[in-house]
């Protein structure tokens, strides 16, 4: 299963970008594969409007099944994602990306709703 991670770089030491929709990287990682994909989303911080939508379809395009990211998305993407089945987890804001891997493991990140 795809994990996608919003990060601020493009390794496990990497900090969590708490955005989404303007996040820097998605760090993917297949927990099956073992299999690792950073995708750069910098283009997205130069949208005045609409950069979540946007960025939720470089997640579509990633097959991920679960974001894990800080803050949440805004509304319209919010919506999106739920309806394509992704999970959303919020709460990694302060942390790399392997602390969130292991809080997400150990149940310790709050589902969005």
């Amino acid at each position: 299963m795809k994990i996608a991670f919003t990060t601020k770089g493009k390794d496990w030491n990497a900090m969590m970008d708490p955005r989404f929709g303007r996040t820097e990287y998605f760090f993917v990682y297949d927990d099956e594969t073992e299999e690792i994909i950073v995708e750069d989303n910098s283009d997205s911080t130069q949208e005045a409007h609409g950069a979540g939508p946007k960025t939720a379809q470089k997640l579509f395009d990633l097959q991920a099944k679960i974001l894990i990211t800080g803050n949440g998305p805004g509304g319209n993407a919010g919506v999106v994602l739920e309806k394509a089945g992704i999970e959303i987890y919020t709460g990694a804001g302060e942390m790399t990306v392997k602390e969130a891997y292991e809080a997400f493991k150990n149940n310790k990140l709050p589902l969005f709703k």
